[in-house]
């Protein structure tokens, strides 16, 4: 069961108190900048996690400006369409609604039910401080490989800042360098099912308030393992990747893949592992 910490209380709940009842999922976005993209994002990977476990989402955007601007974005993010918000109140009879918004304020507060709370990026290619509220997607942010964007906003913990710059998104492209050119790989390899205690551990990871930086770290330690066959650690990955929405498997079948050997994906972070999710694990 997904629990998720209500930013209101501090304590965990429910996302889906009834599995197979209607969960509306809407993502608050005063603004299209980079933290209104990260607030989407995180919005759109708890839609991810509450569908694999088999929980109907209705999913609602609520945007005060550059509406259209931040679908595009977001589109481009990997984010799936989401409706937009209209005065509707609880009409398709929602067994739990989940706000996920940046810094509440106080006219949040009204806003009933889980109230899911995302950091606000810095976009260091700015001139102004690490607290100012981020201005409209910078040019270099809105260049980037869209797929590395996506997991350098993943990589922290949602509750956390995010500085994000040149750096973090160089280190991202090497990551999914890595990780597609071994997953390429390991596809080739006879097919082997995820084993128990790793797809439970990936599982226990997104249902604990949605931890993706902890997702990351299993994947890091299947590269590694001694005892995951390569055609194991391919359907381990194509698995986590229908949370993650990385196109991890985006690079079958074009060309030769590289022999991807144990731990050709594992210094993931680029040349800085702590800037990405948790760091190496030892």
């Amino acid at each position: 069961m997904l629990q998720i910490t209500d930013a209101r209380t501090g304590e965990p709940t429910d996302a889906a108190p009834a599995r197979r009842g209607l969960t509306r999922v809407e993502a608050h976005v005063p603004r299209a900048d980079t933290t209104g993209l990260r607030v989407l994002l995180v919005a759109d990977v708890l839609v991810r996690a509450l569908e694999l476990n088999g929980t109907p989402v209705w999913t609602v955007l609520t945007a005060a400006e550059g509406y259209a601007e931040l679908r595009e974005r977001a589109m481009a993010l990997g984010v799936r369409p989401f409706e937009e918000h209209r005065e509707s109140g609880s009409g398709l009879g929602e067994a739990q609604v989940l706000h996920v918004l940046a810094a509440p304020g106080p006219e949040d507060k009204a806003l009933e039910g889980v109230h899911v709370e995302v950091a606000r990026v810095h976009d260091e290619s700015t001139d102004g401080p690490a607290d100012e509220e981020s201005a409209a997607v910078s040019e270099g942010i809105g260049q980037a490989d869209p797929s590395a964007l996506r997991l350098a906003l993943l990589a922290r913990p949602r509750r956390d800042p995010v500085r994000l710059g040149a750096a973090a998104l160089a280190d991202a492209e090497k990551v999914l360098a890595h990780w597609r050119g071994a997953v390429a790989a390991w596809a080739t390899r006879p097919s082997s099912p995820i084993p128990d205690p790793v797809r439970e551990q990936l599982r226990a990871a997104w249902e604990d308030d949605l931890d993706v930086p902890a997702v990351l770290d299993v994947l890091r330690r299947v590269a590694t393992s001694d005892t995951v066959p390569d055609g194991a650690r391919f359907e381990t990955y194509a698995f986590a990747d229908r949370l993650l929405g990385l196109e991890l498997t985006r690079d079958i079948g074009r060309g030769s893949p590289p022999d991807p050997g144990r731990g050709s994906p594992s210094d993931v972070g680029g040349g800085n592992p702590s800037d990405l999710g948790r760091g190496t694990p030892s």
